[in-house]
């Protein structure tokens, strides 16, 4: 009988993570973070990032989380660091910039230059992005894949 052919995963369209209040966490986030809203409602809030998105869901009733996380890629790293300090959180011990929300969430704080990930140019160029370079080490990680960027 043959194998079924298996569906290549190519990436995520979104992440969702649960809050408390949807209108808080947007609040929260807008310390944080320049976004587009993409919709809302009473129990849900979807955040663009380029052509992916950030889903707030009310209800979170789970402890902090530990180990799980999500990594989010932002253009300027060190301008995160210095809006969770104006906002008095403080980051998580260890060599990544790592805090939790007020709900727990576990969030890593990833520069854009310094990942083995690439938005195409039309993506770069919607989101106002286009000036967005990598480092040597991330153009090297890419071009052993065959995935450097033009």
């Amino acid at each position: 009988m043959p194998t079924a052919r298996k569906a290549r995963a190519v990436g995520f369209n979104h992440v969702a993570i649960e809050v408390g209040d949807i209108d808080e966490a947007l609040a929260f986030y807008a310390k944080l973070f320049d976004f587009e809203l993409r919709g809302k409602s009473e129990t849900m809030a979807f955040i663009d990032l380029g052509d992916q998105f950030l889903a707030l869901q009310s209800g979170r009733t789970q402890a902090a989380d530990e180990g799980r996380h999500i990594g989010i890629v932002v253009d300027d790293k060190e301008a995160v660091r210095q809006a969770l300090a104006e906002a008095g959180i403080e980051p998580l011990p260890g060599r990544f910039l790592d805090f939790r929300d007020p709900w727990g969430n576990r969030i890593e704080i990833v520069g854009y230059d310094n990942i083995q990930f690439s938005k195409a140019p039309n993506v770069l160029r919607g989101m106002g992005l286009a000036h967005l370079t990598k480092t040597e080490k991330a153009i090297q990680e890419l071009t052993d894949k065959g995935m450097a960027p033009d």
